[in-house]
């Protein structure tokens, strides 16, 4: 494997000033030498641990880019660049290590473009200028890029004439699209959304289903390690073709999809109504009949089903950062699955969680921890528990 370690500081020469990358002074195999200690420590004590599941090229893997603007003074110069969590300013960025390539260098060209057009970064405290931030998205597999400006105001002059420059500079822009955003602060999307250019969405290919990507949709940034991370969630369920399957916090419905081909039936359940509205959509595109979607609290439909007598023999748990809440895991041990994979971006509530299933009648059978952010310090952790025996 290479060693990164050597070209550091010239891969990327804000690293220290950019809080994104926390792990960068290791080498690769240092990194995941630490997130794998990290998963003994919490789960060592159940089962196991499984060597966790590294790339084998850890650079340019993020299908998702995302770039503020700002107006520098006195020269009224526009960077670019990324919020540094620790101080809130911005660190002018051109080549990040972990952005997908083409999309850093559309990134470059509208901020090339923006004098152009007459196109402003947003001030915060002035409330002048329009634009708020770029979201580039990728399809790995299809090569389909979208452009998202995040604006002020939903007035764009000359927006669509912007949106079609772009896409014949860069031929693989399908579609250019305006979200506005007239939150204070730093939230990235707001609910309103115009199509600049092409039909709004891009598609992607995920372990062989195809998947309509929107700008709100919420798809795992590193393709590669997010088909390994499915595929070993969906073998630890063990499926052999008659079980019920529950996808809790489904999204737009990949695992869900996914698992579909090797079981009877699958209920996905996601409070986000645009991700149900995405997830019906990707069941529709390929020609999925076996799934259903429901938008609603996952404890509460939980809790439903339950009061119904209904039972899934598989439940599927991806969360986010925050866990499960209470309402959902006591559900969970009234319905009694037989067993639980449970998906998390966030070890330390998983372990929490983990605990309350296993005073509840739950055993953790396997822990499989997978790098989905090479050189930062988060790790993705697969549990699988199993109903104990009476």
């Amino acid at each position: 494997m290479e060693d990164l370690n050597k070209q550091q500081e010239n891969i990327c020469p804000v690293y220290k000033k950019c809080s994104g990358c926390q792990l960068m002074n290791l080498e690769y195999s240092e990194q995941l030498s630490l997130k794998q200690a990290k998963i003994i420590k919490l789960f060592g004590k159940y089962c196991h641990v499984d060597k966790i599941i590294g790339m084998d090229n850890p650079k340019h893997y993020r299908n998702k880019a995302t770039q503020v603007f700002k107006l520098t003074y006195p020269n009224k110069r526009i960077i670019s660049g990324i919020y540094q969590s620790t101080t809130g300013g911005i660190v002018s960025c051109d080549h990040c290590l972990l952005e997908d390539e083409r999309s850093s260098a559309i990134i470059r060209a509208i901020r090339h473009l923006m004098p152009k057009y007459k196109l402003l970064p947003f001030d915060e405290y002035s409330g002048k200028g329009l634009l708020r931030h770029v979201l580039i998205r990728k399809g790995t597999v299809s090569g389909e890029y979208m452009v998202c400006f995040v604006t002020a105001s939903p007035i764009f002059p000359k927006g669509k004439e912007l949106a079609r420059e772009l896409a014949e500079k860069y031929p693989e822009i399908k579609t250019v699209v305006q979200n506005i955003s007239t939150t204070p602060g730093k939230v990235m999307l707001g609910e309103s959304e115009k199509v600049l250019y092409g039909t709004g969405e891009i598609t992607d290919t995920l372990l062989g289903l195809k998947f309509a990507i929107s700008a709100r949709s919420f798809y795992q940034v590193n393709h590669v390690q997010t088909e390994k991370l499915y595929s070993k969630a969906i073998e630890f369920a063990s499926l052999e073709g008659d079980e019920r399957v529950l996808d809790c916090y489904c999204g737009i419905g990949t695992i869900g999809l996914i698992a579909s081909k090797k079981c009877k039936e699958v209920l996905g359940v996601e409070s986000n109504a645009a991700a149900i509205k995405d997830a019906k959509k990707n069941a529709k595109l390929n020609g999925v009949k076996n799934i259903g979607f429901v938008c609603s609290d996952t404890g509460r439909l939980l809790e439903e089903l339950t009061e119904q007598g209904e039972r899934a023999d598989v439940v599927m748990l991806d969360p986010a950062r925050a866990g499960c809440d209470k309402k959902t895991l006591l559900s969970l041990l009234k319905m009694m699955p037989d067993r639980i994979v449970y998906v998390s971006c966030n070890p330390e509530t998983q372990e929490r969680d983990v605990k309350e299933l296993v005073k509840g009648g739950y055993k953790v059978k396997k822990v499989q921890p997978v790098d989905m952010f090479p050189f930062t310090s988060h790790v993705e952790n697969i549990c699988l528990l199993e109903r104990k025996s009476e």
